[in-house]
């Protein structure tokens, strides 16, 4: 480790002119990773351990939708550019922050529902020119990088079935490669590459088989008629597709001339249901390489073998180099909702090595790595042994999408890790094992995942549910060093040569990190909750580093009381830009106001309000919290101004009144006496918080 180190020593030196002119410093950030091997890893070091205090605010931009803003800024050519909420696009001078351009796919709203972790969309690729991104509703959509002006668009998924588009495309060679989301919903998942000039696609790989056992004339039909068709049973998945999304993840290897991606959970969750309880189901919850020109299958490595707790391996995908045994080999290190850090041979998917990265896993004990298989708690099972089973972690992940970066220096991954544990039981109800439209089709009982009425278990609730920064040590196997978090669901990180780590948190704090040992040096209010990562670049010899500032995402969305202390942190949709000696200023923040909690008298029987639980959690916990306790930027609906109108009511809940927002109406699902029950659980709810737990559940202002 002498040599890096010294190297970084060296470099701190380096002026940012010096650094400009060098050519083999990169002063850009053109890829959603940095470059091809997505570390995340800038080799600037102007901002560096020793002045990374003196940052300040260069210029801001306020952006429309307080939703999730999840993207990574790209910058290429001294322009800055930015995917937002409901997919729309914005083009700025990355030293002033002049807007150049704007573009708004005009998605429509009622798209919404299908997406199951907020309308965000988590950045753009540019090459040669032209930029492209995803839309929620399944476009991919190229523009002229310079004017904004569209080039062409394609619809890559059937909008007829509940299919959405969230993760960054890549260009690879002459193809832009994107893969989408819906498996809670049930779709059948797949990654296609289309070609740059036109948008023509060029050739699919489907992670799931045919549910008619024929074959697609996709790149995935050989793979699937030789050994992988054979890894599934009889169950719902020929009905629901199967899920296997690739929504986030891919990256592309220049040495080796591969393509990776990591392959989402199955649907319904529960494997007994999807698949009869047989098959390991591939090619679920695995990270899968294929030839970049073809499509083609090269090798896979499945991660949660017959996945049953929402596992996904769609987080994010390093490519490096670590040295075992004495040679150095090609690796690729992955972190994904399962809890385990795992190291793969990136020629052939061999499994090195598979530790855990968070304390507590309590459905694994750890990996054969002869077999690569998990070591399975016989609890875990809770398909199999008909008895609830609470997770750590559960289907939030011990790290979700926020990307994780790697600096070579150190040797270390930082991982914006988390502890959300969840319930999981077989269904209890019929409403649970009924297949929708639209909702969540997951195949377990909903009632465990709601919270009874004891105060004490809404505080535990919220002291179970935290976060932390992982310093994660491949080498070693081992967390290196760690900071805690009081909530969960903080952003993305990223590194830099200047011995930097870099995340914001979801309680509104930029914070940086020494890179090597952990010490915190930069703690700033940014007056808004974090969940994007930054990037940095350099202009004109001047180091800056961006972000964007939102609540959003699916945690957000279903917590309630459990998003404990980012609850009643503001919502502010913004683009920052810092630097050295900035000297710019937010706007104060408004006076806060308190929201008029005065809810109905409770008339509903306690036939008609248990009702009206089993419906909520199988129809709108996803999207409106736990007990019906928002998180600041779905409506709270314990005080929505239509809860004392059973009328106003059901022309939102069932008419679809506001489907432009993306409420549309359940009509075909729930009928005029579910929705009153409804309405009246709303209402025993908004009471019972205001009577028991008013502190730590009180309504936030959007």
């Amino acid at each position: 480790m002498i040599a890096p180190l010294l190297l970084v020593a060296c470099q701190s030196q380096t002026t940012g002119e010096e650094q400009s002119a060098d050519a083999d410093v990169t002063t850009e950030w053109s890829n959603i990773g940095f470059d091809a091997k997505e570390q995340r890893h800038s080799p600037l070091t102007q901002i560096n351990e020793s002045n990374v205090g003196e940052l300040g605010i260069a210029w801001f931009k306020d952006l429309p939708d307080a939703r999730g803003q999840e993207a990574t800024p790209i910058v290429v050519d001294d322009k800055l550019y930015i995917s937002t909420a409901w997919s729309k696009v914005f083009a700025y001078d990355a030293k002033t922050g002049k807007e150049l351009w704007s573009y708004d796919p005009e998605v429509p709203g009622e798209k919404a529902v299908d997406a199951c972790c907020d309308v965000v969309n988590r950045g753009v690729a540019i090459s040669r020119g032209k930029l492209f991104f995803g839309t929620i509703d399944g476009r991919l959509i190229a523009l002229d990088a310079n004017t904004g002006a569209r080039l062409w668009e394609t619809q890559t998924t059937d909008n007829s079935k509940p299919y959405t588009i969230t993760g960054a495309p890549r260009v690879v060679k002459n193809m832009v490669i994107i893969g989408n989301g819906g498996a809670e919903f049930g779709v059948r998942g797949y990654l296609s590459a289309y070609n740059v000039s036109d948008g023509a696609m060029k050739w699919r790989f489907y992670t799931v088989p045919n549910p008619e056992g024929k074959p697609d004339g996709a790149a995935s039909d050989e793979i699937f008629e030789k050994a992988a068709n054979k890894t599934w049973g009889e169950g719902e998945w020929k009905e629901s597709g199967g899920g296997g999304t690739v929504w986030d993840s891919i990256v592309y290897d220049e040495d080796l001339d591969q393509l990776y991606f990591g392959v989402g959970n199955g649907n319904p969750w529960n494997h007994s249901l999807r698949s009869g309880g047989e098959g390991d189901n591939l090619f679920l919850s695995s990270v899968v390489a294929v030839n970049p020109d073809t499509g083609k299958y090269i090798w896979h490595y499945q991660e949660t073998p017959a996945e049953n707790w929402d596992y996904t391996a769609t987080q994010h995908i390093i490519q490096a180099e670590m040295e075992i045994d004495g040679q150095m080999r090609k690796v690729l290190y992955h972190a994904p909702k399962n809890g385990f850090f795992f190291v793969i041979d990136r020629i052939d998917g061999t499994l090195i090595s598979a530790e855990p990265f968070v304390d507590g896993i309590n459905w694994a004990d750890g990996y054969d790595l002869k077999t690569g298989r998990p070591i399975e708690t016989a609890a875990a099972r809770y398909n199999k042994t008909g008895e609830p089973f609470v997770s750590i972690p559960g289907a939030l992940g011990a790290h979700n999408w926020h990307p994780m970066s790697y600096n070579p220096a150190t040797g270390l991954v930082y991982i914006p890790a988390q502890q959300i544990p969840q319930g999981y039981e077989n269904p209890t109800t019929e409403l649970d094992k009924k297949r929708e439209r639209l909702g969540f089709n997951v195949g377990i009982g909903w009632a465990i995942g709601q919270l009874p009425d004891d105060k004490d278990v809404y505080k535990a609730a919220i002291a179970a549910t935290t976060g932390k920064l992982v310093a994660f040590d491949p080498k070693a196997g081992k967390v290196a060093w760690s900071a805690d978090y009081p909530a969960a669901w903080n952003g993305g990180t990223m590194t830099t040569a200047g011995n930097l780590v870099f995340q914001g948190t979801s309680v509104g704090l930029f914070k940086a990190y020494a890179a090597d040992s952990g010490k915190e040096l930069l703690s700033l209010d940014m007056q808004s909750g974090i969940v994007s990562a930054p990037s940095t670049y350099m202009v004109d010899g001047e180091q800056y580093v961006a972000f964007l500032t939102s609540k959003g995402g699916a945690f957000p969305l279903v917590a309630g009381v459990a998003g404990g202390a980012s609850r009643q942190v503001p919502n502010i949709p913004r683009l920052v830009v810092m630097k050295i000696g900035g000297e710019t200023k937010f706007p104060e923040l408004p006076e806060k106001t308190e929201v008029e909690w005065n809810p109905p008298e409770p008339t509903g029987t306690p036939e008609q309000i248990a009702e009206g639980k089993a419906l909520y959690g199988r129809y709108c916990l996803v999207c409106h919290g736990d007990s019906a306790i928002g998180n600041g930027f779905t409506p709270d609906l314990r005080v929505s101004g239509v809860l004392p109108s059973a009328e106003a009511w059901a022309s939102i809940v069932q008419g679809g009144q506001l489907k432009q927002h993306g409420m549309v109406g359940f009509s075909t699902q729930v009928s005029a006496d579910q929705v009153e029950a409804l309405r009246h659980y709303v209402i025993d709810r908004s009471n019972w918080t205001k009577a028991n737990v008013a502190e730590v559940s009180a309504p936030v202002a959007r």
